[in-house]
């Protein structure tokens, strides 16, 4: 009878791998921070060099270097031997992937490196290895039990190399001060994208926004309202500052009160909640949800509070934000 246990196999190996990051942890040194140091001053690309499985281990480092602002990208070593290594040049520095670190497809790619003094950079698992000998700086992650113990594939290592890698990544975005703003230039789409936005990414500007004075007669705000379709009007004072706002809730609780014949000062709600432009599109969600008083509509002002826009919820939802 075959007693495997799937839920026992998955946390042994989820257990092994646990255990190589936290001997990752512990071996995490000064040889570190001078790799850092080292790609702080790089003109050039950092260029992401490996074979198999460390190979796509080295393409997901290169995409998340680039998308945290360094630059950089793969070049397979193959390739590299046969005319991309004309891609490489002094400015540059390469990051080499091998857990054995005698991997032989990587041999022209050292040796260019060594020639025409390109920054060579090791990760490995064995310190005394062509690969670590070569390098300028080594990154030597813990030569740790794979988790498929019987046939020795690349698991452990991978996930070693891939925390590695992410935290190079982390370490020069803060070294560089890079901003969410920043990051956003890299990822305009998707839910990624939409919580990065900005409410003057979404907001409706200019003659779209529902606006109107506080000496205005409501019949003028109902036709505001009406034509804008926003469910509300906001309310200047003398100088164009927002004094307050009128919705469908203040037309309805006013219903009984010959409302056609007030203003509209004196059926506003003054002091709404506002934001600015620079304000995060998923930081305005969060100000119209929370609490019990939610609110459908938000007008953007800037620091005289002078209207710039107007967001409604639905807009943030179509935006992709939840």
């Amino acid at each position: 009878m075959n007693d495997f246990d799937p839920v026992a196999s998955a946390r042994r190996v989820i257990a092994l791998e646990r255990d190589g990051l936290d001997a990752l942890i512990r071996s995490v040194d000064s040889a570190f921070s001078a790799t850092i140091e080292r790609l702080g001053k790089v003109q050039g690309r950092l260029i992401c060099s490996g074979v198999g499985k460390s190979g796509h281990v080295a393409r997901k480092i290169a995409a998340t270097l680039a998308s945290t602002g360094t630059l950089a990208y793969y070049v397979h070593p193959t390739e590299a031997s046969h005319g991309d290594l004309g891609m490489i040049t002094p400015d540059d520095a390469v990051l080499a992937l091998s857990k054995s670190g005698e991997t032989r497809e990587l041999g022209d790619l050292i040796a260019y490196c060594r020639r025409f003094s390109v920054p060579l950079i090791g990760m490995t698992s064995q310190v005394e290895s062509t690969l670590a000998r070569a390098a300028d700086y080594k990154l030597i992650i813990p030569d740790a039990p794979e988790a498929c113990g019987e046939t020795r594939a690349p698991t452990t290592s991978t996930t070693l190399m891939m925390a590695l890698g992410d935290a190079l990544a982390i370490a020069l975005l803060e070294q560089r001060g890079f901003t969410a703003a920043d990051f956003k230039t890299f990822h305009p789409g998707g839910a990624l994208g939409a919580a990065l936005a900005t409410t003057a990414d979404i907001m409706h500007a200019g003659q779209a926004m529902p606006l109107i004075s506080q000496s205005a007669p409501m019949s003028d705000v109902l036709i505001e309202m009406t034509v804008k379709s926003f469910g509300c009007a906001g309310i200047l004072d003398e100088s164009g500052r927002l004094a307050g706002i009128i919705t469908d809730g203040d037309l309805r609780r006013h219903m009984g009160d010959a409302l056609i014949e007030k203003t509209a000062g004196s059926i506003m709600t003054a002091r709404p909640k506002t934001g600015s432009p620079g304000m995060l599109a998923a930081d305005a969600l969060r100000e119209m949800t929370a609490g019990a008083a939610k609110i459908m509509q938000l007008f953007i002002v800037d620091e005289e509070n002078r209207p710039q826009g107007i967001l409604h919820l639905h807009d943030l939802l179509r935006a992709g934000l939840k």
